[in-house]
């Protein structure tokens, strides 16, 4: 697979080198996506736009081929979306959960599901983290 291209809306207030928001664009790149930060002072509004059900929110809000991808997914999880193409809006980690992708603390890792999420806020596991 050609190396996707990912825009990533981090919050502005978070600092830019050594955020959680820039270890995971970070870990994307080391796995062949293309990055391309938009910082951005007013998270809410990007969460609106693309309809990202509140209780699946995290940090940070992305779009790759026609996908959202809120907060901390892993890249396989978004390569597997890409590659299978499936009926729904976009994925999600909600919360920051230790141990998923921008979020690694040494000793510490808790379960996390990547969700789906249709556009009429229907949910499904689409992978577990354990």
């Amino acid at each position: 697979m050609a190396s996707p291209s990912i825009r990533s809306w981090p919050p502005a207030a978070c600092p830019t080198a050594t955020s959680c928001c820039s270890a995971w664009a970070e870990h994307l790149e080391a796995n062949g996506f293309k990055v391309k930060t938009v910082a951005t002072a007013d998270m809410e509004s990007v969460k609106r736009r693309f309809a990202v059900p509140q209780r699946l929110t995290s940090c940070h809000t992305a779009r790759v081929g026609g996908y959202v991808i809120e907060g901390h997914v892993p890249a396989s999880a978004i390569r597997r979306l890409l590659r299978e193409k499936p009926a729904v809006a976009g994925l999600s980690v909600p919360g920051m959960p230790l141990g998923s992708p921008g979020m690694e603390v040494p000793g510490k890792k808790d379960a996390y599901d990547v969700v789906s999420f249709d556009k009429a806020g229907r949910t499904a596991v689409y992978e577990s983290h354990r």
